[in-house]
């Protein structure tokens, strides 16, 4: 919902560098996030603009067809692409997201996203970092929280700060949890015919084992992959992740 490109930094290193098959790789910064400007009109972060976002994206690099990876809402724009434009889809790779979501998993991320800890420097950012996470991914190592907390602050004016406009967590605050969720399964069915797969945390809360395994039944050619040790969402270079992902590349 608020990350970057930066998350992808790492992967995008890998697969642009692998020596049988390197791939071009472009990794975007969302409309609020990373290095976009923020929207004026804070009713466009939505998933029909951000998913226009891309297209236009794909158009100015001259990209007919990709693999796309789609990480949280990343995951929920590549279904609304499957909905609306499954042909620049040549196969998907969704992290930690489905067409159903668990409301404890969007109530931590709301909790998280708006806990008024701001850090002073880095080594803060860091705590932070693991005060937030640390439950869900067990296997990080002191180099892995320094690249979580670089992902997701940024050194602005001087300060270390959350890299995204506000107004995108604001609007996690207005969802009523009191109600069913709506889900996304008949955007789903547009990856029929599209070679997907799907990456789960062993630890996350958002995307539970059970819609996990309706993903697969619905869609019988689906890989799927769990991130051990790892919550919402799974650090992609980390691990067997790059060498699962590099495989299933190279059969797509």
């Amino acid at each position: 919902m608020t990350r970057n490109s930066r998350d992808f930094h790492q992967l995008a290193v890998i697969l642009s560098n692998d020596t049988i098959a390197p791939r071009r790789v472009i990794t975007l910064d969302a409309r609020g996030r990373g290095l976009s400007g923020w929207d004026d009109d804070k009713t466009r972060y939505n998933l029909v603009v951000e998913a226009e976002d891309v297209l236009s994206a794909c158009a100015i690099f001259d990209v007919p067809q990709a693999v796309f990876i789609g990480t949280s809402r990343g995951g929920l724009v590549l279904h609304q692409l499957a909905a609306t434009r499954p042909d620049i889809l040549k196969s998907v790779i969704l992290n930690d997201i489905g067409p159903a979501l668990e409301i404890e998993g969007l109530i931590d991320i709301r909790d998280y996203l708006n806990r008024d800890r701001r850090p002073v420097d880095w080594d803060e950012a860091v705590e932070i970092v693991k005060e937030n996470h640390g439950e869900s991914f067990t296997i990080l190592k002191q180099e892995d929280w320094l690249d979580m907390a670089h992902a997701i602050y940024a050194e602005i004016d001087g300060r270390v700060t959350a890299d995204f406009d506000p107004a995108i967590a604001d609007q996690i605050q207005a969802i009523d949890f009191t109600s069913p969720l709506p889900t996304l399964w008949n955007e789903f069915a547009g990856f029929a015919g599209i070679s997907l797969m799907t990456i789960r945390g062993e630890n996350s809360k958002l995307l539970s084992v059970e819609t996990f395994a309706e993903m697969a039944r619905r869609h019988p050619g689906m890989l799927g992959k769990t991130a051990i040790g790892q919550g919402h969402a799974p650090i992609l270079h980390l691990g067997d992740l790059p060498s699962t992902i590099q495989s299933f590349l190279s059969a797509n």
